[in-house]
């Protein structure tokens, strides 16, 4: 019945969710990794690593990483913490109650958080891909970050020793609708201090932690779409051998 619950929330909810944070700023398209086990395995561990201390993807079960070339032994030495069995759905161990005292709200499963952030502008995959890399520091916001596809975020760059930290530059420009007023365009970053990763090693590993989400977003869409092409095939003959059965037919009616 929460599983229930939860899909019904986001079907309804997913269109608002995608206005409400749309920000104006462009979106990156993301590298698509769906075929990659490689870099599935790797979005995987960082997911684990990185985002499930605070989100969970209660949808999903550690044992579901076999589609993605894992057994259990590795499941369980590499991304199971110390009480979790292989079985076990991805919860975090983040209270609500905390996470509301520290965030100011709770963070959102993100089960098929790529699903629900699909708009008219770009995919999911494009806006997380956006926005794990636009963050930087920002002194007048509370966690001291901000995010240029998502301004005024709660959440904090969790992934900012890998990436560095950075500043974002504003230029004000005529505004091309209205020459009277001006517009706070952003102008570039500047990197105040290094990561752990170069800019390309990051990029690279903000693909693969998309890759991963896309796919925990939906685990059968490879499956689905390889069984989608054979059905495709199996009507086509079907309509060729009920076209020619047709003229047969008619052929002796005189």
């Amino acid at each position: 019945m929460n599983i229930l619950k939860k899909l019904i929330a986001v079907v309804v909810l997913a269109p608002v969710i995608a206005l409400a944070s749309d920000a104006g700023h462009p979106l990156d398209r993301a590298p698509d990794r769906s075929s990659d086990l490689t870099a599935l395995q790797n979005g995987a561990r960082l997911f684990v690593n990185y985002c499930l201390n605070c989100h969970s993807a209660s949808l999903v079960r550690y044992n579901r990483l076999r589609d993605i070339g894992l057994s259990d032994a590795q499941i369980r030495d590499n991304l199971l913490f110390t009480s979790d069995k292989v079985g076990d759905l991805m919860k975090s161990n983040l209270s609500v109650t905390d996470a509301k005292a520290w965030f100011g709200a709770a963070p959102p499963d993100l089960s098929v958080i790529i699903r629900a952030k699909s708009s008219g502008e770009g995919s999911g995959a494009d806006y997380v891909y956006t926005y794990l890399r636009t963050y930087y520091v920002d002194e007048g916001r509370a966690t001291g970050w901000n995010n240029l596809a998502y301004p005024n975020v709660g959440m904090p760059h969790v992934l900012w020793e890998l990436q560095g930290v950075r500043k974002a530059k504003f230029a004000d420009e005529k505004d091309p609708h209205d020459a009277s007023k001006t517009v706070h365009k952003f102008a570039g970053f500047e990197q105040v201090k290094a990561g752990k990763m170069t800019s390309q090693e990051y990029d690279t590993a903000i693909a693969d932690l998309v890759g991963y989400m896309a796919w925990m977003s939906e685990p059968v869409k490879n499956k689905r779409q390889q069984v989608g092409v054979w059905v495709l095939l199996f009507m086509s003959l079907l309509v060729l051998l009920a076209w020619r059965l047709n003229a047969s037919y008619w052929r002796e009616v005189k």
